[in-house]
């Protein structure tokens, strides 16, 4: 028999309502994504592919890390299975994230949980774990939420991928202009979201303690998945006690 999950004694709704309040509520971090969206179009650009490619890619792969990881890759020879592999490690803290959600998505339609999770970005689930643990039983909020990264990041694409026919070689650098920095900073920014005080600090040390190792031992993104892991179970360790 299935359990069905309440928030304050109600039952998780999806609405237009709740849509509108994720995209609104997502746009400061809209804009930082914006940042580093222009970095990610100018630097594809710099790889090898045109405007429409780069547009492609962020319309229909819409994941940030990954897709600047690709064009490391990027050429006229493919090595198509480097790509995957680099992606699916890149997004395997997804799992987690999903899982964090569980008490929205399960008690979806399939097609508005997998339809939502398409959208689902480290800023949108940030802001949708907030709201849920908050007590928001709308879980139209992370779909909102996600759009609004969307429509940032893909517009950020397609003008930072252009930027040479508008701006000539003014925006060639991204260092020049601090944009480098902008993929550091949402982060940092989100940790801060986070913060709930010094008793959570023991799970933030221990998640970057691993994080660490795994960086030293590790090739590739492993560390990101090692960190996660390690503070998510201890953390679930505490909770537990």
């Amino acid at each position: 028999m299935s359990r069905q999950i309440h928030f304050a004694g109600q039952p998780v709704i999806f609405t237009l309502s709740g849509l509108r309040r994720g995209f609104q509520n997502c746009l400061p971090l809209g804009l930082s994504v914006f940042a580093y969206g222009l970095v990610f179009g100018i630097l594809a650009v710099q790889a090898g592919m045109d405007v429409v490619q780069a547009g492609a890619m962020s319309l229909t792969t819409f994941a940030g890390a990954s897709q600047l990881m690709v064009l490391e890759f990027w050429g006229p020879a493919l090595p198509l299975l480097g790509i995957v592999l680099t992606t699916f490690v890149v997004n395997l803290r997804h799992v987690l994230m999903g899982a964090a959600l569980r008490d929205w998505l399960v008690e979806l339609p399939p097609w508005k949980a997998y339809g939502s999770v398409f959208f689902m970005t480290d800023e949108s689930w940030a802001l949708s774990v907030r709201e849920m643990g908050s007590g928001g039983r709308d879980a139209a909020f992370l779909l909102g939420s996600g759009l609004c990264i969307y429509l940032f990041w893909f517009s950020a694409t397609l003008m930072g991928a252009s930027s040479g026919f508008f701006l000539g070689t003014a925006m060639s650098d991204p260092a020049v202009w601090g944009l480098d920095f902008a993929f550091t900073a949402v982060f940092i920014s989100l940790l801060i979201f986070f913060w709930k005080g010094r008793s959570d600090l023991p799970v933030w040390l221990v998640a970057g303690i691993f994080a660490w190792l795994g960086w030293m031992v590790f090739p590739g993104k492993w560390y990101i998945l090692c960190g996660g892991l390690a503070g998510g179970l201890y953390g679930a360790w505490r909770h537990g006690r």
